[in-house]
């Protein structure tokens, strides 16, 4: 028990700059005491003390906002930063290593008996206000962007954003600084090099409609050496510009 403590306080350290001392992080850090809050109402659940253990889970609430349900699984090494709003549910699976935000939801699409809630792999991150809900698998290593909303699952090492939550083409970890391929996280699994599919299908549009144009043009001029009159003006010079347009989407 106290060797996991040990690992409690030490993730602390490594993942938030903000801590400054043992006494600090566990008289102030409610994400610490969620953890161990869970430990003792998962033995409880564990020994058909079921009532007690909800009781223990509903007071653990009640101190630090986490909501964590005695049946969820949750791994060594878990930091839950800020933690407010977090709802982890019952069949939860969290992997070690891992790294959770406030307002967090592991959360159940179905009323029916059994595997109803995610599993996150080994030093998932997801960041502040990131829904993942049903029965998922999230690989380890994997990134889900803040406020998104996961239905589908993730594979290990990819990043997910947006809703519903999209895969990035490539992962951002790896070109990364070299703080982040140390620790294996990125905050809040937010990167300033998030190639975002959605983005670059604007890029395209906008490159094509830009190729269009020309083509239109230069059509319109051959009509006219032809002798053709009257030819239309389809658009205004000023009216697309797709060097603007593509600075504005990134």
């Amino acid at each position: 028990m106290f060797n996991q403590l040990r690992e409690d306080i030490s993730v602390v350290f490594d993942r938030d700059p903000a801590a400054r001392s043992v006494f600090e992080v566990l008289t102030t850090y409610p994400g610490i005491h969620a953890i161990l809050l869970h430990r003792l109402a998962a033995l409880l659940w564990r020994w058909k003390l079921k009532w007690l253990a909800r009781f223990v889970a509903f007071f653990g609430r009640w101190a630090t906002g986490i909501e964590i349900h005695p049946g969820a699984r949750i791994g060594r090494r878990v930091f839950i930063d800020h933690g407010m709003g977090v709802v982890i549910g019952e069949t939860a699976e969290v992997g070690d290593d891992c790294t959770l935000y406030h307002q967090v939801t592991l959360g159940g699409t179905s009323w029916n008996e059994g595997k109803r809630h995610p599993t996150l792999g080994k030093g998932v991150v997801v960041g502040a206000g990131a829904k993942i809900l049903g029965p998922l698998l999230i690989g380890d290593g994997a990134k889900i962007g803040s406020n998104a909303v996961v239905v589908k699952d993730v594979p290990a090492g990819a990043t997910a954003i947006g809703i519903p939550a999209r895969i990035l083409t490539n992962g951002t970890a790896a070109a990364a600084g070299t703080a982040v391929k140390k620790l294996g996280f990125t905050a809040y699994a937010i990167s300033a090099d998030m190639n975002d599919p959605m983005v670059k299908v604007v890029h395209g549009l906008i490159d094509h409609s830009a190729a269009m144009n020309e083509r239109i043009d230069w059509v319109v001029e051959q009509l006219k050496i032809l002798g053709v009159e009257n030819v239309p003006t389809i658009r205004k010079p000023d009216e697309f510009d797709p060097a603007y347009l593509n600075k504005i989407v990134d």
